[in-house]
């Protein structure tokens, strides 16, 4: 997959087949539109390609809403799309003059005279160009203009779409793992580099790698221990995680920690990937870190069982 970071690297391909949207979670039912863009470019001949945007368009329009948290990072979400086989993906970078431009200019200008649409396969409630005024209508009135063809997504696949990320979002921040992963058709997943942090989950003898996540945007899952997967220089590990302020001794920050099963390498600085499988509790605070110890031994108990029932 070709990954362009403006519109303007973009050279026109033979017979795009094209669809918009955020895409976050990369989810079944986004799959069920990449699955429509691949049957129309095979038809074809052509290649398709995704555009979205970053950053999310609520962060420039609302910049004081900081409740937004999104399912991918920029990079995860490229990750799982060039997965699925996706040709191109242009990541636009979201701004008000780009929000500005009607709804004809956008078609003229970015679908056609960039991209050089043939192809677009769009929701019949996508909104795009100044103030949202264009969308399907407009797509249709302008197709013959300017040559391309219109591929509407059924309203019942946007509701499915619609539904499934909302309830994704409320799964991960539950803790119903399960159910998120099942939406997702994947395990939901945390990328960042290990950090160095105070070790005291090694002196009583569960040390941890504590990883580090830079963008601020992404969605962290409720607070607990979690059955969980890792992958550190393409090696696969299980292992027991954690997200939460650590209760027992007075954690400040909250702290995305793993204990890596059968492990002992020094990974500092090195980039982590861990897939959260199943939830297993909440998080905790105990009297002593002879209780804590003694919880972490049966949450290990807990983890073990269930990676050996579901491997």
């Amino acid at each position: 997959m070709k990954i362009y970071h403006n519109i303007e690297e973009f050279e026109p391909v033979k017979n795009a087949v094209v669809t918009i949207g955020t895409f976050d979670g990369v989810h079944l039912g986004h799959r069920k539109i990449i699955a429509r863009l691949d049957e129309l470019a095979a038809d074809i001949g052509g290649e398709t390609v995704i555009l979205t945007f970053f950053p999310h368009p609520r962060m420039i329009i609302h910049p004081e809403d900081q409740d937004l948290k999104l399912i991918n990072t920029i990079h995860e979400k490229a990750e799982l799309l060039e997965q699925l086989g996706v040709d191109h993906l242009i990541i636009t970078p979201f701004s008000r003059d780009f929000s500005n431009q009607t709804a004809e200019e956008y078609i003229r200008n970015v679908l056609v005279k960039k991209i050089g649409t043939k192809k677009i396969v769009i929701g019949y409630d996508h909104r795009f160009g100044k103030d949202r005024q264009g969308g399907l209508a407009e797509l249709q009135q302008l197709a013959p203009v300017y040559g391309y063809d219109v591929v509407e997504i059924p309203e019942q696949d946007i509701h499915d779409v619609a539904i499934s990320s909302t309830r994704i979002r409320n799964a991960l921040l539950k803790g119903d793992i399960d159910l998120a992963n099942e939406f997702l058709g994947y395990p939901f997943f945390i990328t960042g580099k290990v950090n160095r942090g105070d070790q005291i989950g090694r002196t009583i003898g569960y040390p941890t790698a504590n990883i580090l996540v830079e963008e601020t945007y992404k969605l962290i899952p409720s607070d607990g221990i979690y059955a969980v997967k890792v992958y550190l220089e393409g090696d696969e590990h299980t292992g027991m995680g954690y997200i939460g302020h650590r209760p027992t001794i007075n954690g400040m920050t909250r702290n995305i920690e793993v204990n890596i099963f059968d492990f002992n390498r020094d990974i500092y600085t090195q980039p982590i990937k861990m897939e959260l499988l199943h939830y297993v509790r909440g998080d905790i605070k105990f009297e002593s870190l002879e209780q804590l110890t003694e919880q972490l031994g049966k949450d290990k108990e807990d983890v073990s069982a269930w990676l050996k029932l579901n491997a």
